[in-house]
């Protein structure tokens, strides 16, 4: 059971599957199962911080079954995203409309940028080709850059765009963090080639590559399929984009590393990332709310990730924590004096 509850996280294509094969209210299932179903189950079912024993964990580190559970996502999400593509929207009531694309935009946050955020911090080259590819689906490939040289680096730090400052409106963050994080991918990457001392302009900076990519697929759905259609994939990965923006947001919100007298930070601990053991929510995003083991050691797989005693714990799951960040005065009522408690300040 522990190892096949994973493939829970195939409702979310089970449902878009629906959504893209029924019309009406029923093309909003997975917004529907996703942001009330989930949040609603999880107030029932208890959190679990429990981790494997280390002859277990060492076992489950070696199963090449969690590795197909993650490749199998990509091919889903290629699939669907071809097929939404084609869809003839000119023809769609606006209720099945409106939700076909809200239904591929989840697909790529949940599965484009998350299970391509967990590829892309693997050892093995061929499996950061697939995380790029997932990325490539929402457009978000300069998150390979900027998050593992910059956002690991200074995360809980006033350098780190993808930290939620304390008090900080969610609104507010979703474009200081998509814009920072952007900036700073081109600065990491023009850094990485005067050290390597090759032609910042050159194909050896992956930003230069990941922007002929993305303008190639854009023209591509422009010419072979049409302009409906390009508007529609930037719509939905506009909205891919939203969910990992609002993600970013609950994961660090108001935690500070200190400011050592040498004028650096102090190193990562597990402390500065918000962690939340609630268990649908754990498993349909890859254990992802164990986020402050996955700082501790980036490119441990997600079946691995660990509850420990010194993270901060969110008190609802992360898709309740998602709807919590929208209404910013019932946030902060909620997380300050957890933030404060997590820094031990008054």
């Amino acid at each position: 059971m522990k190892k096949t509850k994973y493939l829970l996280a195939y409702l979310l294509p089970a449902l878009v599957l629906l959504s893209f094969l029924t019309e009406g209210w029923l093309t909003f299932l997975p917004l529907i199962i996703y942001f009330g179903a989930l949040p609603l189950l999880e107030l029932l079912i208890p959190p679990n911080d429990s981790n494997w024993n280390q002859e277990q964990l060492e076992k489950e580190k070696k199963s090449f079954y969690y590795d197909l559970v993650l490749f199998g996502m990509v091919p889903v999400q290629v699939l669907f995203l071809v097929w939404f593509l084609t869809f003839d929207f000119s023809s769609m009531d606006t209720v099945t409309h409106i939700g076909r694309i809200i239904s591929m935009g989840m697909m790529c946050g949940v599965i484009g940028i998350n299970v391509g955020h967990e590829l892309a911090h693997r050892v093995q080259s061929w499996h950061r080709y697939l995380g790029d590819l997932l990325l490539l689906t929402s457009l978000e490939n300069h998150f390979v850059p900027y998050h593992n040289r910059g956002h690991h680096t200074n995360v809980a730090t006033p350098g780190d765009p993808a930290t939620a400052r304390f008090n900080e409106v969610s609104y507010v963050f979703w474009f200081r963090s998509q814009f920072g994080s952007y900036i700073q991918a081109w600065q990491i990457e023009i850094q990485r080639m005067k050290i390597l001392k090759k032609n910042a302009l050159s194909f050896h900076n992956k930003m230069i590559r990941y922007s002929i990519t993305h303008l190639l697929l854009c023209f591509s759905i422009f010419y072979f399929i049409s302009f409906s259609a390009l508007v529609h994939f930037l719509i939905a990965a506009f909205i891919g984009i939203l969910l990992l923006e609002s993600v970013n947001y609950i994961e660090h919100y108001g935690l500070q590393r200190k400011l050592l007298p040498s004028g650096k930070y102090e190193s990562v601990k597990r402390y500065h990332s918000w962690n939340s053991n609630h268990v649908l929510g754990r498993i349909v995003l890859f254990e992802l709310s164990r986020h402050s083991d996955h700082h501790f050691k980036a490119d441990k797989p997600y079946q691995i990730l660990e509850s420990n005693e010194e993270s901060p714990c969110m008190p609802i799951g992360y898709p309740s924590m998602m709807i919590l960040s929208l209404f910013p005065p019932l946030f902060f009522y909620i997380m300050n004096d957890r933030v404060k408690a997590a820094l031990k300040v008054d």
